[in-house]
């Protein structure tokens, strides 16, 4: 099965794990956010829409790892609220 448990569980996980590591305290909440919201909308879909949105998922994570990088390479203050 393409979109089993696991599978949407390991994708979760990375997807989480990822965007913890933006630099910005304000993109690494959000990205946060719109992950866990996105994953519970999601998890009554079932067959081809779900496949769909796995698909886009896997994609959301290479665009969360892209950005990732990119932002690591401009410096900038820490906010109040993160130290």
């Amino acid at each position: 099965m393409a979109g089993g448990k696991r599978e949407v569980l390991s994708l979760y996980k990375a997807l989480l794990r990822e965007s913890r590591k933006f630099s910005g305290y304000n993109y690494r909440e959000y990205a946060m956010r719109r992950i866990k919201d996105g994953f519970r909308e999601g998890k009554s879909l079932v067959g081809e829409e779900q496949q769909r949105q796995l698909q886009r998922a896997r994609e959301s994570l290479e665009i969360v790892k892209r950005q990732v990088v990119i932002g690591s390479l401009y410096g900038h203050p820490d906010l109040v609220i993160e130290k």
